[in-house]
């Protein structure tokens, strides 16, 4: 099934990268601004569901696009197409394909695959987590304030949920520096092979997550909510790190 997973996100993100600039349509999702899809993240998520159903053709679907295909399989494939359809639609090179199954609740392989730099991430449950084939572990930072860290905002911002302008304002005086990208997959595998140190975020959907946080765990990261406690991929908040600088990160979420 890794396999599986591999090839689908080589050949959707193979199709992304040369889809840059070419897409014809660009619609905003029901009550947000910001939110993009494209005729692109469609036609991504018909490639990696048709492969996936080729070969298992009673599993089920949870994709960002398409939504839940409801088969009532112990199988079920949660699908970001396209992480970052914002920065694709605007020639940013920063975005990914993200896939994971989950077995009977639980999350046993994740996907991660950025097109533009050709890097691979992959995990299974108890089996490491690999970059490009070769093992990636996190960070051994113990500062906040020798910490890169990074974060997303939602898309309904301007209302400031659960006090997302606040936290980054926080960290901001807390930590060595903050970076946005714009692709919460790619965010969780840079904590996961110890490019950054820590992700926050308050608003996250499963597909944005589930293939990085298995990732990040076979990594040796550790993921919570925001006041430590576990946590799953169907709670919007987010707490990542190299689980050295866990607790800090607790105590200024706790400012916000």
């Amino acid at each position: 099934m890794i396999q599986t997973a591999i090839e689908a996100a080589l050949e959707a993100g193979r199709f992304l990268k040369m889809s840059v600039g070419k897409f014809k349509h660009v619609e905003r999702k029901e009550g947000q601004e910001t939110n993009l899809v494209t005729e692109i993240d469609k036609k991504s998520e018909e490639i990696i569901i048709t492969k996936i159903k080729k070969r298992y053709p009673h599993h089920d679907f949870l994709a960002e696009e398409s939504g839940s295909h409801d088969i009532q399989s112990e199988y079920r494939w949660i699908i970001d197409p396209l992480d970052g359809t914002l920065n694709f639609t605007h020639g940013f090179p920063i975005f990914s394909v993200s896939l994971a199954l989950e077995v009977k609740g639980e999350i046993v392989l994740g996907v991660v695959y950025d097109p533009n730099w050709d890097e691979l991430y992959s995990a299974e449950k108890g089996r490491g987590a690999l970059l490009n084939n070769k093992p990636i572990h996190v960070s051994n930072t113990g500062k906040l304030i020798e910490s890169l860290l990074v974060t997303g905002f939602p898309y309904s911002i301007k209302s400031n949920p659960d006090n997302a302008i606040q936290h980054f304002n926080n960290f901001l005086m807390e930590a060595q520096g903050i970076r946005r990208l714009g692709s919460a997959a790619l965010d969780l595998c840079y904590v996961a092979a110890g490019r950054f140190d820590g992700f926050w975020e308050v608003d996250l959907h499963p597909w944005d997550m589930a293939g990085g946080v298995l990732i990040l765990e076979e990594a040796g990261g550790k993921y919570t909510d925001f006041r430590g406690f576990p946590t799953t991929i169907y709670n919007k908040q987010l707490l990542v790190s190299n689980g050295v600088i866990h607790d800090r990160m607790i105590e200024v979420l706790k400012k916000g």
